[in-house]
């Protein structure tokens, strides 16, 4: 990874760890322990899915934009299909709260995303190459 994805993966992990630990003491207070556990597996779930994507991106961002573009897209419909999956499959839980499971992968997948999105606008990195050359235009 380069300086620049470290950079953007502190800014979306940090509030998302607190986010989480908001979210274990709340489900603490509301629901009790099964469903503090079913919010710390989702705590862990979302930040493994969402680090291993960002990996993923900035992987293929080196090898060229369309197969970053592509790891992008693919790596969302896989976190999406497999968050889905394991909601369906974990509708009837007894080891830990199924709910409180599911509304906290949803609010820290919001936490992540912001904090990813404030990460990159924060880089200020270059859209074009100023020094690039328009094909036709002589040189």
């Amino acid at each position: 990874m380069q300086a620049n994805d470290v950079r953007v993966l502190k800014s979306a992990a940090l509030p998302t760890l607190a986010a989480g630990v908001v979210a274990v003491l709340v489900a603490v207070l509301l629901g009790g322990a099964t469903a503090a556990f079913g919010s710390g597996i989702a705590l862990g779930l979302v930040a493994l899915f969402f680090t291993i994507s960002l990996v993923v991106v900035s992987w293929a961002g080196r090898v060229s934009p369309m197969a970053m573009m592509t790891a992008a897209v693919l790596s969302y419909v896989v976190k999406a299909l497999a968050l889905i999956m394991l909601l369906r499959t974990f509708e009837g839980a007894t080891a830990f709260d199924p709910r409180a499971f599911g509304w906290t992968v949803i609010a820290l997948t919001v936490v992540w995303t912001f904090g990813e999105m404030r990460g990159f606008m924060k880089l200020k990195m270059l859209y074009v190459d100023p020094e690039g050359r328009v094909p036709g235009q002589g040189g």
